[in-house]
């Protein structure tokens, strides 16, 4: 990692020893996008026309998140009072770290998954305790219950969890969700539901259950509003309360709050994406097995596939001819790629390039 040059001012400790994000680099437009995750052929035409009749007069006010909010709500079948909207998950995550994370507090994650978790962790100073998926890319329940268990003064604050999980794809079962909420008497559960347009597993309902329960959705994948950063929080009341004393009055903004609505109306689109992206997930799982990669069963937009010793120069390679995949370097060991179901055609056009490649 570049050494930081420092400022005279001094920086924080927390934000020195932080270790930077990679975000996508630029001119990704002009190239089959299968590395982060997005929806590949954009939003509904619906989201469009809504974002075109926007008026001069909209754009010099602050934004007002009350209609929006009760129309989600509706949507996501929770009250008012129990959602609250973020400037996408990254913002949620922030605001989270900033509400209920002390510095020094211990943190709890399953590794590897969504690398913001920890960033936002390590931001606020806390101490991160990492547990590990398996071989077989399975959550470690076990292993989480054990930390939650531990004595008072030593149990974490928070634990995030990626249901389905990025990048492996897996699912954390009902049951075992269960047994961890019941375990975290005293720690914050965040259940990150990014993906669940393709998994179709949720436990928002489970909000009313347990009070310690947070549940994060986006609009960024299945909906395809990436661009505009839109996310939303479920939780008790009270939950929500506490946090939006740490919020910025306006963090979401009108485009965007536009643009959901529309979304939402529009459920035709949204329902025939996802029957789409999972016919072409099942295809890029098959195709993936006849050229020798070992994949993971997912429940996501994306499927994890263990390419060996010749995965980077893969990449590599796909990038030539203009097709973006993710190699992932936070395993034990090199040969893992991320790769994102499209459309069917996105998905063959990417099985012929690997298959002339190797």
């Amino acid at each position: 990692m570049k050494k930081m040059k420092l400022p005279k001012i001094p920086v924080r400790r927390a934000v020195l020893a932080l270790a930077p994000y990679n975000a996508p680099e630029e001119g990704r437009a002009r190239k089959l996008r299968l590395d982060f995750n997005e929806n590949t052929v954009g939003c509904s035409p619906a989201v469009l026309r809504a974002l075109s009749r926007m008026t001069a007069q909209q754009m010099a006010i602050y934004p007002e998140y009350q209609a929006t909010t009760k129309r989600l709500a509706r949507f996501f079948g929770v009250r008012p009072e129990e959602i609250h909207l973020t400037n996408g998950i990254d913002d949620a995550l922030h605001l989270i770290a900033d509400t209920f994370i002390n510095s020094g507090d211990r943190v709890l994650i399953a590794e590897p998954t969504f690398d913001m978790y920890r960033f936002f962790s390590e931001l606020a100073g806390a101490r991160i305790t990492t547990l590990r998926y398996d071989d077989e890319m399975k959550f470690p329940v076990a292993d989480v219950l054990d930390e939650l268990r531990r004595s008072s003064s030593a149990k974490p604050r928070v634990l995030f969890i990626a249901n389905p999980n990025n990048p492996t794809g897996t699912l954390v079962q009902p049951k075992d969700l269960r047994r961890i909420l019941r375990a975290a008497s005293q720690t914050l559960v965040l259940v990150d539901e990014a993906y669940f347009d393709f998994s179709g597993f949720t436990i928002l309902p489970w909000i009313r259950q347990y009070s310690n329960l947070l549940v994060a959705r986006t609009f960024s994948k299945a909906a395809g509003l990436a661009a505009l950063r839109l996310g939303c929080l479920f939780a008790k009341p009270e939950i929500l309360s506490a946090m939006r004393r740490a919020c910025s009055p306006y963090p979401v903004n009108t485009a965007a709050l536009v643009a959901a609505e529309a979304s939402i109306r529009d459920a035709r689109f949204l329902r025939n994406y996802k029957r789409e992206v999972l016919q072409s997930r099942a295809l890029l799982e098959k195709g993936l097995k006849r050229l020798g990669a070992r994949i993971y069963p997912s429940e996501a937009n994306f499927v994890l596939a263990d390419f060996g010793p010749r995965a980077h120069r893969l990449v590599l390679a796909l990038e030539r001819k203009g097709i973006l995949v993710r190699e992932r370097k936070d395993f034990p060991r090199a040969g893992f790629m991320r790769i994102s179901a499209g459309t069917r055609d996105d998905t063959r056009r990417l099985l012929r390039a690997i298959k002339e490649i190797l």
